[in-house]
């Protein structure tokens, strides 16, 4: 009886991804093709023949707008971002913490007519509202101590382009009213007078609390969340993603390994777990996870890798 022809390790590795699909080639492709640049092409090769052969190995895959994840519920979110891009009207997005909320904002911009303009952000809750109003409005010299010199804010800045507004739930009723002003006259008031000035841009708040809810409470300003709520985007959280973690592990696995320059897979027992995990803070749960599992393992993140709450389930 003749002896079997055997299959070099190289072999084996392309017949392993070839088994997984036409994305798993490309993906070894391109992981290929950055070690050898960088001189490091037998690490891939070594981490490739510990992954032959695990079917549950994720396989990156992106949803439309270069955002990972192609769940049902992301889905909606595709749609829904398609029909409103056009348009220059606010936007309202609600979600979770850590649902990435800022980067459905990102890619509202980066996918509209204004995606040659800027795009400016901040986070209303993690500014003082006497700071806050000159961040969004500018100031004029000697409008308070320390104001030296005149200065743009925001709204100047991101003039013919984007806005995006974060935690928006959390902004005094004062600055709600200010803002208000703003949304209604489409002019802008820098902080110690001076005339106003137009500006023509497209707002997108967010928020994690539900501004109806904020509403009802007498907490958020009726008018100002009706002008904000011409459309809104709800992010689901990761837990009724079925499907995404798989995607969203191996995309941040790639971007770790990328940055640390190291081979690091992700074992079947490891990634079961983290499917199994609910996710209270969501994607940005999974991604420091990952950076935890990259630094703290060898060459592969096993079970006894992961947080004692993701292990313990």
């Amino acid at each position: 009886m003749s002896r079997p022809e055997e299959v070099s390790p190289i072999e084996a590795i392309v017949d392993a991804a070839a088994a997984r699909g036409r994305e798993a080639l490309v993906d070894l492709a391109r992981r290929l093709r950055q070690r050898f640049e960088s001189h490091d092409a037998m690490g891939v090769l070594r981490a490739e023949v510990r992954r032959a052969g695990m079917k549950a190995e994720p396989v990156e895959e992106n949803g439309r707008f270069d955002i990972v994840g192609t769940s049902a519920p992301m889905r909606e979110v595709y749609d829904l971002l398609e029909k409103v891009l056009p348009s220059s009207y606010p936007v309202l997005i609600q979600g979770e913490s850590g649902t990435g909320k800022e980067l459905i904002a990102k890619a509202l911009h980066r996918y509209g007519p204004r995606r040659e303009k800027p795009f400016v952000s901040e986070n209303c809750a993690a500014i003082p509202e006497t700071l806050l109003e000159s961040e969004l409005f500018g100031h004029k010299k000697g409008a308070f101590t320390g104001a030296f010199a005149d200065r743009k804010g925001h709204f100047e800045t991101a003039s013919d382009g984007t806005i995006f507004l974060d935690e928006i739930g959390d902004m005094s009723s004062a600055m709600q009213t200010k803002l208000l002003r703003v949304l209604q006259d489409g002019e802008v008031r820098p902080v110690g007078g001076g005339g106003a000035f137009h500006v023509d841009v497209r707002v997108i708040a967010a928020s994690n609390k539900d501004l109806k809810d904020l509403v009802a409470r007498k907490l958020f300003r009726e008018d100002l969340y009706f002008r904000l709520n011409v459309i809104t985007i709800r992010l689901p959280p990761l837990r009724d993603r079925k499907g995404d973690v798989p995607l969203l592990a191996a995309h941040f696995l790639r971007r770790a390994t990328t940055e640390t320059g190291r081979s690091v897979v992700l074992t079947p027992a490891a990634l079961a777990a983290l499917e199994r995990h609910r996710w209270p803070g969501n994607v940005r749960e999974l991604e420091n996870e990952i950076r935890r599992g990259v630094a703290l393992c060898d060459d592969e993140i096993d079970v006894d890798d992961l947080s004692p709450e993701i292990r313990a389930r």
